[in-house]
């Protein structure tokens, strides 16, 4: 496989990718505006407000393990000791008496403590014969005991608002017997395709078109974080079309993303008109690919100009459109990132400048995981970030790697 091309080092007037996360995350502030949902319903939603525990949970002291329930001060001599067996208690199904001394009740994970009882001896290690059950001492007062209020104590707080509702987040809400959580509102994202030369899929490409793959790959992108979407289609590279798009999306849409239009070329109008109509914060970075992305504002909407090439489009949404599209939402705090080192199987070729996102697939095997690059690296190229399962991340300060060197890999998994 072909090492990528050597690129130039980026000028001095291209904003550096952290540097470019910060400017951006530093302009955010949540939207406002909530509303109340069924627990099934929030999934994927932001919690407005704290979920506070109306009751201890667990609800009352319990077994962490099936086995038997004595007095520790029954087995307090090192030999073993006969105990009657006087009942049995189950999960919902309480022993009514109490544990006096010689005694023992059978009981089964989550089932309430007997009264008297302090310890619970995991039945691994109980010798039963009919109705005595053997125990070898001294046990621990408490051993396998789960105490009420363990996991959450009534008023506590169970959930912090700005917690992203996920499955585990569902149970714990459900476990208090809360039916019904407070949620913001959707963040509603417009997003459109520009240029003469974009075609709409289902019809023949005329000479010199090419589909439009990258509203779909925002379409996917943005649907997984549960937004509210208003596709505006295809806007060609007319000044009036675009201004009016631009208007209808600014009033209509919390977040504008657009993609094409923010290079330098004699049609590119994105970065003029977003000056004209608002502000703009940046448009070029020390980043390949995605070099011309531009930030910025159009009345009270955010507006990110993503470039045009496809995977451009995926690696400048991943490395700054995700996380501001979460802090707008009212994640907090945003996910951190997952990054780690591994060594590379082979040869890249890199002029220190720039940060690079090159596509790549690690491998795991007897010798442990290591990262190969994926495909062709083309900006252009699409099919690369579907063979890949993780972005190789070089540094501005990295220079040439050889095989076997350590480079930073960030995971598709929980990014993408």
């Amino acid at each position: 496989m072909s090492s990528p091309p050597r690129p130039d080092a980026a000028p001095p007037s291209h904003l550096a990718c952290t540097a470019a996360r910060r400017a951006i995350l530093d302009q955010l502030q949540p939207i406002t505006g909530w509303e109340r949902v069924a627990v099934r319903s929030a999934l994927g939603r932001i919690l407005a407000q704290d979920v506070i525990a109306p009751c201890n949970v667990p609800a009352h002291d319990n077994s962490a393990m099936d086995g038997y329930a004595v007095r520790a001060g029954d087995l307090a001599g090192e030999a073993e000791t006969g105990l009657r067996v006087v009942g049995s208690a189950f999960a919902g199904r309480p022993f009514s008496g109490s544990v006096v001394a010689g005694q023992a009740v059978r009981i089964m994970t989550g089932a309430a403590i007997p009264t008297g009882a302090d310890v619970i001896v995991e039945q691994e290690i109980c010798r039963r014969e009919g109705e005595q059950v053997f125990i070898r001492g001294p046990l621990q007062r408490g051993r396998n005991l789960r105490r009420a209020g363990e996991d959450l104590a009534e008023g506590g707080v169970a959930l912090p608002a700005g917690t992203r509702c996920g499955p585990a987040e569902l149970g714990l809400v459900a476990s208090l017997g809360i039916a019904e959580v407070a949620v913001r509102r959707r963040l509603r994202v417009a997003f459109f395709s520009t240029g003469d030369e974009i075609a709409s899929i289902g019809r023949p490409l005329a000479p010199g078109e090419v589909y439009d793959s990258n509203r779909y790959t925002l379409f996917g992108a943005l649907s997984r974080l549960d937004c509210e979407l208003l596709d505006m289609g295809v806007i060609a590279d007319d000044p009036a079309a675009l201004e009016a798009a631009f208007r209808d999306a600014a009033q209509a849409a919390d977040v504008i993303i657009t993609s094409g239009g923010v290079s330098v070329g004699e049609a590119d109008f994105i970065r003029e008109m977003m000056a004209r109509m608002g502000e703009v914060a940046f448009w070029k970075l020390a980043i390949k690919p995605g070099r011309p992305m531009a930030f910025g504002r159009i009345g009270d909407a955010v507006l990110f100009g993503l470039p045009g090439n496809p995977v451009a489009v995926l690696v400048t949404f991943y490395q700054f459109v995700q996380d501001a599209l979460l802090t707008l939402a009212g994640v907090d705090p945003l996910p951190p990132p997952n990054l780690f080192t591994v060594p590379c199987t082979q040869a890249i070729r890199k002029r220190p400048g720039r940060r690079e996102f090159l596509r790549g697939r690690l491998v795991r095997d007897a010798e442990g995981v290591r990262v190969s690059v994926a495909g062709a690296q083309g900006s252009g190229v699409l099919r690369s970030m579907s063979e890949a399962d993780c972005f190789i991340v070089l540094a501005e300060d990295c220079g040439d790697v050889a095989p076997g060197d350590g480079v930073l890999v960030q995971p598709f998994d929980g990014l993408i």
